[in-house]
């Protein structure tokens, strides 16, 4: 994934949140609202990558992460 200047910039300078499901173990992510859109990283590796996300996209994929699948 590549970022545009803008993007670069503002995780820079974003300010990250845990989860409040995270627990204080391995498994937490974090989220910073960008400008125009939302970051997701995982907080072991806070100079790793980060996935963006458009507000409506996150919103889509957490709504289907809650919902029970038929297998």
């Amino acid at each position: 994934m590549t970022y545009s200047t803008t993007d670069a910039a503002a995780l820079a300078n974003a300010r990250w949140r845990k989860s409040s499901r995270s627990d204080n173990a391995a498994g937490c992510v974090e989220l910073a609202q960008l400008p125009a859109r939302l970051a997701v990283r995982d907080s072991k590796h806070p100079t790793g990558p980060a996935l963006l996300f458009s507000p409506g996209t996150l919103a889509g994929f957490l709504r289907s992460a809650r919902t029970p699948h038929l297998d």
